[in-house]
């Protein structure tokens, strides 16, 4: 008996340390994770508009689309469809495939069912707690989870994917945890609050390597 409440002893405090160390794991995790929160972001990188160098674009949003959220449209040629879809800046790519749902809109059916989220899409870290979002690409995107990529290079075609209405590009500036106002070749893009429907004009400056 007595070896059995020495060996059951034993096992107890075996149970209480590797409770103990998982606790303080946890509150590791937990006060990096309040750090993460309140440091501050670097400098805002030099972000570029992620469409083709010397493009015109139209830069919009509408009631409920959200804040600082950006609609891309060109404004020449025939369509969107298609359209090559750059990065920014340079950085790791830390989502690339489906948000939500697809739905069903194409270039042979463009008023096809209409699906949920960003539909085909691409994230990127650049750092300093800074990143972009991508979002209705056309097909999968060109790039990967983990991949580094360049200022300029491909991240997919203007698509329709997600919940999306028409062939365009959605597109998001972060810093931190939250959304601020798209900076493009260092001008502000103008397109902050959604209490109503605009939209301005910039030609892309986005021409690395070209």
């Amino acid at each position: 008996m007595t070896v059995y409440h020495a060996t059951r002893g034993r096992r107890r405090t075996r149970r209480v340390r590797v409770l103990l160390g998982l606790g303080v794991v946890f509150a590791v995790l937990a006060g990096t994770a309040v750090v993460m929160w309140f440091w501050p972001a670097g400098p805002r990188p030099p972000f570029q508009l992620p469409v083709a160098c010397g493009e015109k674009w139209q830069l919009g949003t509408y009631p409920g689309h959200g804040t600082y959220d950006v609609d891309l449209f060109p404004m020449e040629g025939k369509t969107a469809w298609g359209r090559p879809v750059y990065a920014s800046y340079e950085g790791t790519v830390t989502a690339a495939g489906v948000n939500g749902e697809l739905g069903g809109r194409t270039p042979q059916n463009p008023d096809g069912p209409r699906g949920s989220g960003g539909g085909y899409w691409v994230k990127i870290d650049h750092g300093g707690r800074w990143e972009t979002a991508y979002m209705h690409l056309l097909e999968p995107p060109m790039v990967e989870v983990g991949q580094e990529v360049k200022t300029g290079q491909q991240l997919g075609k203007v698509g329709s994917t997600g919940d999306s209405g028409a062939p365009h590009l959605h597109y998001e500036q972060r810093r931190g945890f939250q959304k601020v106002e798209a900076y493009f070749d260092g001008k502000a893009s103008e397109i902050t609050h959604d209490d109503r429907e605009y939209a301005v004009f910039r030609t892309s400056n986005n021409c690395a390597g070209r």
